[in-house]
């Protein structure tokens, strides 16, 4: 007898083992058809899994999220079959799922074209039409390896022979196709109805620059058309508000192979740059922090005691001078430890709240650069604080309050949390980390928030509390991060005299709210399409004149929104008005003001908003009351 406990809590019987397919057939005829896999105990499982004692199972369908992986990962072995009947001398090496779909690897002796990829998406289409069963079988490690090696398979062979010996490995068919998986897979091919290639790219095997490179093929499936179709069209406007597409329209910055993964910002940009990072410096001082600057350059000694040395030193730019080794910074927090260092302190003093924008360099993979969003050298808003364990509570619960009104002043509005914990490499012992999680789960509940927790990407020296927000198109961002690190501090012997005389190890949290400057700022241009709010925008502001005959009155105009602290560019050119408009709108300016001869005698000006919105003829200083307004409430 075989009990199967399902998720509502009731219970089926059975004579006999049993598979999940049969459970499914067994509740109803349209779970049956709908059944993906199965999760039994927790564990994802293929629906012919025979189940022969008492589980706990879930029929997985495409409502489930497991179940969407699990059709994506079906639909890379789908792309691999295709392949290989249109190309029979490929070969298919790995095909994993990733967000938003799937790619497959594969060795040829041609590059694939666009054409190729089309061919291959219609090959899929027929092959999913055959409604071909996907199975399972089971075969010894060497069996394996000579079965892959008898069909010229060698990648999938050395895969295989990287398994330790002995094992057993799986195997999954569909028609003339088998590839080596764990699965689960659906139960058929005719479950693969929405699917579509995206591109192509080159790819190293095993990701080592010393191998062939390979050719990926980009895909992305769904189970439904209508869900594909919303995430092409979200896809079609994150290309039209590509940071690096604008950055160049707008005259930002741009990059260059001079210096790779580094950032030259042009005087708007920089006027960007300036205005998130004054209005962070105000958050700074608002909230208790003392500025600091700690140097660029540290010696390797201090990374050793850290810990970076052996946890990160491969992403760390090293340096000599004089026979003693340097690392460039990639974290802000040794040197502020050392500021902390320079003086005795008391319990009295805590908490000391120490922020720096923090410049860091991280010796990212040329591959993995992008744009402003991934780049070698990065400044932070960070701070650290140190402080008493009994004052972590208050610290979280600040920060949190502090964190969320940011991003509301930078217009966003869904923001989810995250705690990563332990990672697999780290410092401290269990009983430490234990303490640092708990800590932080106490503070997000007296914050009154829910949040995920992400098992193992937690920072090597102490897990955190992640801000993810979402921005116009739903795509969402991590950016802002509290950490709790009561490993640090004891390790580069910060102290502080408590109230009984005896000298005690602060614990130091590590946070940023807006995190990386450079990613902060390509997200916002990504998320205003350019159209940054006004407080934020480099040019707030062009006064345009119709004839020379205004030309005094324009540049009194725009002297006197100068004074006012706005951010004005004075176009007097011997232009067409019409053109001069249309080349500032491109420019997605919030506001064109212009001047004729009627508003030069009556004192006003012709007001535009950004959209060619017209908001007619006003006085210029109700113009200023409106920009000061907007400024000051950020809309």
């Amino acid at each position: 007898m075989v009990a199967i406990r399902l998720p509502d809590g009731s219970q089926r019987q059975f004579d006999e083992p049993v598979t999940v397919a049969q459970v499914a057939a067994s509740i109803g005829a349209g779970l049956a058809k709908a059944a993906l896999a199965g999760k039994v105990d927790g564990k994802l499982v293929d629906t012919s899994y025979l189940i022969d004692k008492d589980v706990d199972l879930a029929i997985v369908t495409d409502k489930d999220p497991e179940g969407l992986d699990v059709i994506r990962h079906s639909t890379a072995h789908l792309l691999a079959y295709a392949v290989k009947e249109l190309f029979p001398e490929a070969q298919v090496t790995i095909g994993p799922v990733i967000e938003n779909g799937f790619y497959y690897d594969f060795s040829y002796k041609r590059p694939f074209t666009p054409e190729d990829l089309q061919a291959i998406e219609k090959k899929m289409a027929e092959l999913a039409k055959k409604d071909e069963p996907v199975t399972r079988k089971v075969l010894p490690r060497d069996e394996a390896v000579a079965y892959f090696k008898s069909i010229g398979e060698a990648y999938k062979a050395e895969l295989i022979e990287a398994i330790p010996q002995g094992e057993d490995v799986s195997l999954y068919s569909e028609g003339k196709f088998a590839d080596l998986c764990r699965g689960p897979h659906v139960p058929s091919t005719g479950k693969l109805k929405v699917f579509k290639l995206m591109k192509l790219a080159g790819a190293y095997w095993r990701g080592d620059s010393k191998n062939e490179m390979l050719q990926r093929v980009y895909g992305t499936a769904w189970a439904k058309k209508e869900e594909q179709e919303a995430y092409l069209h979200m896809l079609e406007e994150a290309e039209k508000r590509d940071h690096r597409k604008l950055g160049k329209q707008l005259d930002l910055f741009h990059f260059q192979d001079e210096a790779p993964g580094l950032i030259f910002w042009h005087p708007k940009g920089w006027t960007i740059w300036q205005q998130v990072e004054q209005y962070m410096r105000r958050v700074y001082q608002d909230s208790g922090y003392q500025e600091v600057k700690a140097p660029q350059i540290l010696d390797r000694n201090l990374w050793e005691k850290t810990g970076h040395w052996e946890n990160y030193r491969e992403n760390m730019f090293v340096t000599e001078s004089e026979n003693r080794n340097y690392a460039l910074k990639p974290m802000n927090c040794p040197g502020h430890v050392q500021i902390y260092n320079s003086d005795l302190r008391s319990y009295r003093d805590l908490p000391l709240r120490f922020g720096e924008f923090g410049q860091c360099h991280r010796n990212e993979p040329s591959g993995a650069l992008h744009g402003l969003m991934r780049v070698r050298g990065f400044t932070q808003d960070d701070g650290h604080i140190f402080c008493t364990e009994d004052q972590i509570q208050d610290e979280v619960i600040a920060f949190h309050t502090q964190a969320m009104q940011v991003y509301k002043d930078f217009g966003f509005a869904n923001i989810s949390i995250k705690i990563a914990l332990r990672p697999e490499s780290r410092i401290g012992s269990d009983e430490v980390w234990d303490k640092a999680e708990e800590t932080l789960r106490t503070g997000l509940r007296n914050c009154g928030v829910t949040w995920e927790e992400l098992p193992g990407e937690g920072a090597f020296y102490g897990p955190k509390i992640e801000y993810h927000l979402k921005d116009s198109l739903g795509r969402p961002w991590q950016v802002g991060t509290m950490q709790v690190d009561f490993s640090m501090p004891g390790r580069l012997g910060a102290e502080y005299v408590s109230d009984d005389n005896a000298r005690k190890v602060p614990v130091m949290l590590h946070r940023a709210i807006v995190g990386s400057l450079e990613r902060f700022i390509g997200i916002l241009i990504e998320n205003h399409a350019g159209a940054l709010p006004l407080w934020l925008a480099p040019v707030q502001i062009a006064v345009l004149n119709i004839s020379d005959a205004q030309s005094d009155y324009a540049q009194m105009v725009a002297q006197n929104l100068k004074k006012q602290g706005f951010r004005v560019h004075l176009d007097l050119r011997n232009e067409k008005i019409t053109y001069k408009i249309r080349e500032h709108s491109v420019q997605k300016l919030p506001y064109i003001v212009v001047v004729g001869d009627k508003e030069r005698d009556a004192n006003t000006v012709a007001v535009r908003a950004r959209g060619n919105v017209d908001l007619g003829v006003m006085p210029v200083d109700q113009l200023l009351e409106r920009l000061k307004n907007e400024v000051e409430t950020k809309t």
